[in-house]
């Protein structure tokens, strides 16, 4: 029997890393709320066991697979040793292993300050190389590094570096340049587009080039960006069509690139083209060039890390999470239909375990994604937050729709939100809910809307467009698109999605229009309201305002605030709550009887 306690102490997998003699496959295993992480090893083809090597995160091998480092609460680690290679006053944020020395980020050893003065208190995290023969520490840039790699040869460096460490105005003014790490000479390649990250070394006939993917607009998804070191000239080599969401440098040859695609998920080879093709969600990268490793989720399968050669099939290496393989699933449906414009949408649909259509009409508890850019692909849906088993668990249908701003379908879907949030967006994800309803699936007076983050914030926007849903959760959402310009990390994608900030006149501002607050005089639907205390993402305050607008107008709500949380739930008891909360709530005003 699946149980709220089986959902969060359930291990994942993530962070890959491929030895680059393609035998050996390092990954890192943690649940969200129980203990520390752990470094995991496993051979490529399966033909060994997978067995615990470490406590640790970021597993990254030495060019020659004879050593494994990875880190430890901020300080790096090798393989089989006792101590700390680096000892280091602030915490390691990333490193990368080189023949015969270590590059790794970290901010200067200074104490933090007591008192904030945000003019004096920007701390950049500085490219540092660390000789192990020697013990020599020298730093190698002064900017804030937010990514680099290494070229194959050892003879220069990648980096991408942001003026400030603050996401907003530093994620909009990144630069790339290429450092020399025996002299830290430094030749700068010009500016890159927005939130650029993720560098990787190729070569051709024309020589060194370096890719990386960033945003070329503030709304829109992510591009591979392609920069010929000689030249420096950054060129856009993606598709419209296409949504790049992971770079793997290889040992020759072009990178790799791991593309949201609909429902699945495809690999490409950077100005090739389509290698393979993947049922389901892929969610990293990493590869030798002949081999590959990914973790993938499929429909009634959670993440596993998955190994086999570049274009042909994948073996599965671990198992992370046994507990689920004797529990009954709602089966998961492929959906495929027309917006009210006549534009080509997907989605899912799971049904409770043991039902079909023919069973229905069904409670139906819709699931927006969050984002915007973001998807819901062909994976296993069971998380910490409401998710689509453990709804269906209860007894609902679940519907999860991916309407316009999200991934999977090129530049132009994902960017048509672009300070017209809740418009077609929300009108997408209705014309999915009508269908079901005239399928015979929904019944249309038992449904409800849940949603996280961007999710939540289609939820709160939705009750305050339509009477007809009997329950909804707001989590971690918005209602305020000018506050969150204000309020938010990274104001500016904030304004570029709502449409305004409030400092541009008196008024009334377009995100005053697109924002549900707005609309808090219309809303019947109760609504539950959950956010984390310490949110930077989505400040509590946007909670807060949107439970005083029901609670003035009289609309049935609860809000519930989890102290000492940010954007994502980590405690362990508060998970608990969470799950347990919501599946009361929706059951109590959905299936009454």
């Amino acid at each position: 029997m699946l149980t709220a306690e089986s959902i969060v102490d359930s291990h994942v997998p993530s962070e890959p890393a491929l030895s680059p003699d393609g035998r050996r496959i390092a990954y890192t295993v943690a649940t969200i709320t129980k203990g520390a992480p752990e470094i995991w090893l496993a051979a490529v083809d399966g033909s060994e066991k997978p067995r615990k090597l470490a406590e640790g995160s970021s597993p990254k091998w030495s060019p020659d697979s004879s050593t494994l480092y990875f880190l430890r609460d901020g300080r790096l680690y090798a393989e089989g040793e006792p101590e700390p290679l680096i000892t280091w006053r602030s915490e390691i944020t990333g490193f990368l292993p080189m023949r015969e020395q270590v590059v790794f980020i970290a901010e200067d050893e200074t104490p933090v300050p007591a008192i904030r003065v945000w003019s004096e208190s920007l701390r950049p995290e500085r490219l540092r190389i660390f000789d192990p023969r020697t013990g020599e520490i020298r730093t190698l840039t002064e900017d804030h590094v937010v990514g680099v790699a290494r070229r194959q040869d050892d003879g220069a460096l990648a980096v991408l570096t942001w003026p400030t460490p603050e996401l907003d105005p530093g994620g909009l003014e990144p630069r790339l340049a290429v450092v020399d790490p025996m002299t830290g000479e430094k030749r700068d390649l010009g500016q890159a587009p927005v939130e650029a990250t993720s560098p990787v070394w190729w070569r051709d006939l024309d020589g060194w080039h370096v890719a990386y993917l960033a945003t070329p607009e503030l709304v829109g998804g992510w591009a591979v960006f392609d920069v010929p070191v000689e030249t420096g000239e950054h060129r856009n080599l993606t598709a419209e069509s296409a949504c790049p969401i992971r770079l793997a440098q290889v040992d020759s040859g072009a990178p790799l690139v791991l593309v949201a695609d609909g429902l699945d998920t495809a690999l490409h080879r950077l100005g090739s083209g389509e290698v393979s093709f993947w049922r389901g969600q892929a969610d990293a990268l990493t590869s030798n060039g002949e081999i590959v490793a990914t973790v993938l989720s499929t429909a009634h399968r959670p993440k596993d890390v998955h190994c086999g050669p570049v274009g042909g099939s994948l073996t599965r290496v671990s198992d992370t999470a046994p507990e689920f393989a004797g529990i009954s699933w709602g089966s998961q449906e492929r959906l495929s239909y027309k917006a009210s414009d006549g534009l080509a949408l997907d989605g899912l649909l799971v049904l409770p375990p043991g039902k079909s259509r023919e069973d229905g009409p069904f409670s139906l508890v819709t699931l927006p994604h969050g984002g915007p850019y973001d998807r819901n692909a062909d994976r296993f849906m069971l998380n910490w937050y409401p998710s689509a088993q453990w709804f269906a668990l209860a007894g609902h249908a679940v519907f999860l729709p991916n309407p316009r701003g999200g991934q999977g379908h090129g530049h132009e879907f994902a960017a048509s939100v672009a300070g017209r949030v809740g418009l077609e967006e929300w009108s997408d994800l209705e014309a999915g809910i009508d269908l079901l309803v005239a399928e015979g699936v929904a019944d249309p007076e038992r449904l409800g809307i849940a949603g996280w983050s961007h999710g939540g914030f289609v939820a709160a926007w939705a009750v305050g467009q339509t009477r007809r849903f009997k329950a909804a959760l707001m989590g971690a959402g918005i209602c305020d698109w000018g506050m969150l310009a204000a309020t938010g990390e990274f104001g500016p994608l904030e304004a570029g999605l709502g449409g305004s900030t409030g400092w541009e006149g008196k008024g009334p501002h377009r995100h005053d229009q697109l924002s549900p607050i707005s609309y808090a005089s219309k809303i019947e639907t109760p609504v539950l309201i959950v956010h984390g205390a310490d949110d930077t993402n989505v400040p509590y305050s946007q909670a807060e305002f949107f439970h005083r607008a029901l609670r003035h107008f009289g609309v049935e709500h609860d809000l519930v605030v989890y102290p000492g949380e940010g954007h994502s739930i980590r405690g362990r008891e508060n998970q608990l709550d969470l799950l347990r909360r919501t599946r009361e709530w929706f059951s109590r005003l959905l299936d009454p009887a």
